[in-house]
């Protein structure tokens, strides 16, 4: 039996909305997908040349917890996700049409 999910959410400051469905055979596989998500965040700081993610979060005004917290796939909201993806210059639909490293 699959689950079904339903994400929708706003990005207000885009004016767009955005749709993503999941279906996974077990909960487990939102876990990894959130880990993929942490892994590609880093991917992204490191690539802008922060070797440090305090670093990139002072420089940023993003709480350092917070941020550490979301490289590491434990606590992760759309809100702070819109808020990082907006510091790299990237848009929430050319985030996910990449692929993810497995």
């Amino acid at each position: 039996m699959y689950l079904l999910r339903n994400i929708i959410f706003e990005a207000k400051k885009l004016n767009q909305k955005y749709e993503f469905y999941l279906i996974m055979e077990d909960s487990r596989q939102y876990d990894l997908i959130i880990s993929k998500i942490a892994t590609k965040l880093k991917k992204l700081r490191i690539e802008k040349g922060y070797t440090s993610y305090e670093n990139f979060a002072h420089q940023h005004d993003l709480s350092r917890i917070q941020y550490w917290r979301m490289e590491k796939g434990t606590n992760f909201t759309i809100k702070n996700l819109l808020k990082i993806l907006e510091i790299h210059q990237i848009s929430l639909e050319d985030f996910f049409s990449e692929k993810f490293e497995d």
